[in-house]
């Protein structure tokens, strides 16, 4: 019990940063129709650990996804949702860097034209402390590295892509 208090605290903390800000200064669902806002079994936002939602939850390969209908009270929406399409990669060093996701990239139009973007700098640190207080749990921290290798392998499989290097 002990331990959900400490994760549902850490969480509201987490959820509070991002109460009043967003990767634009504008609402970017405008742009895209809300489209990271529509998902299903397939498409669902991956959960932190011990992440706690009441959203519909799946799990797959060893981690939770939540999905809603495509309309929510955004006061409730898990981390992933709040902090779309970024991610606070964390290295073995345990430093934070926040990085545009690019397994975002089919679904949201900031991802695809992201180095043309003037991404609002109060969201961007606030990022950072995000993933510095992830960082600090065992568990979150394990998870920040598995999801930072993962991002970080769809990132080098696009540059050969887009490099014409064919020796995959």
């Amino acid at each position: 019990m002990e331990q959900d208090n400490y994760y549902e605290t850490m969480y509201r903390q987490l959820y509070r940063l991002f109460e009043d800000v967003t990767p634009l200064k504008q609402d970017c669902g405008v742009l895209c129709g809300g489209a990271c806002c529509k998902g299903d079994e397939k498409t669902g936002m991956l959960l932190f650990p011990h992440e706690p939602t009441s959203l519909r939850v799946y799990a797959a390969d060893g981690r939770r996804f939540a999905v809603c209908g495509g309309v929510c009270v955004r006061k409730d929406r898990p981390l992933s949702c709040r902090i779309f399409p970024f991610f606070p990669a964390v290295d073995e060093t345990g430093s934070v860097r926040v990085i545009v996701d690019p397994r975002g990239e089919a679904l949201c139009p900031l991802v695809r034209q992201a180095e043309h973007v003037r991404f609002s700098r109060k969201f961007l640190r606030r990022m950072k402390k995000a993933g510095k207080i992830l960082a600090k749990d065992e568990a979150c921290r394990a998870f920040l590295r598995e999801v930072t290798a993962e991002i970080e392998e769809v990132s080098a499989l696009q540059a050969q892509l887009q490099s014409g290097e064919n020796k995959i």
